[in-house]
């Protein structure tokens, strides 16, 4: 899908501060492989550097206009996307399930998704250590709130992203910051455990769909 005059305004959280241009160069293992990572809710990113002394918040404009985006919604491709790209299917390598999550981005400019925020990742580690099955997963995913994230993936992406506001942390900011990771942690495995209960009978484990997907 490529999207005409649309800009957005999003936010990027940074151990040490950006230098030089903006540019696709995440680690490998991110949720939508690599690229620079975005998001819509401002608190998102200060929970993930809250830890570093160095760290900046940005406000960013992101102008969309003539990208190739892959916008996809919450769900179970959602999950099976952020498996694929953080290497949990390897054990299926060259399967069909595996190759059709290797080709869903190709040529996209970037992806737009939700976060697997603090809450969200407990279940989805749940979901991919066969803990818990799709049914608990894809209910843990309604009921979880959370904002979504732009993972410019190209240079051609970078291009269009626009740095508006710099904001470095105080102490202060980060201790607040860290509490408040651990809260959201907290509640996300308290309503994780009560979901993945009601449905621990239904539906299929994640080992059961990468075989059937073979």
């Amino acid at each position: 899908m490529i999207r005409t005059n649309e800009i957005v305004t999003l936010y990027h959280g940074s151990k040490s501060g950006i230098r030089g241009a903006i540019a696709p160069i995440s680690r490998e293992r991110c949720d939508f492989g690599k690229g620079f990572y975005m998001g819509t809710d401002r608190t998102q990113p200060l929970t993930l550097i809250c830890n570093y002394p160095n760290a900046k918040l940005y406000t960013l404009g992101v102008n969309l206009s003539g990208l190739k985006i892959l916008d996809i919604e919450i769900g179970l491709d959602w999950a099976l996307l952020v498996a694929y790209n953080r290497g949990k299917m390897d054990v299926v390598k060259h399967s069909a399930i595996y190759n059709r999550f290797a080709d869903l981005s190709n040529g996209c400019d970037m992806i737009i998704g939700y976060i697997a925020n603090d809450r969200m990742f407990v279940v989805l580690d749940r979901f991919f250590n066969g803990e818990i099955t799709d049914m608990a997963l894809i209910n843990s995913l309604s009921a979880l709130k959370f904002g979504k994230q732009y993972a410019a993936l190209t240079e051609k992406a970078c291009q269009r992203i626009k740095i508006l506001d710099e904001q470095e942390l105080t102490e202060e900011d980060r201790d607040k910051l860290k509490l408040q990771s651990e809260v959201n942690r907290s509640k996300g495995i308290a309503m994780a455990d009560e979901i993945c209960r009601k449905y621990r009978r239904d539906g299929r484990f994640f080992d059961e769909i990468l075989k059937e997907g073979g």
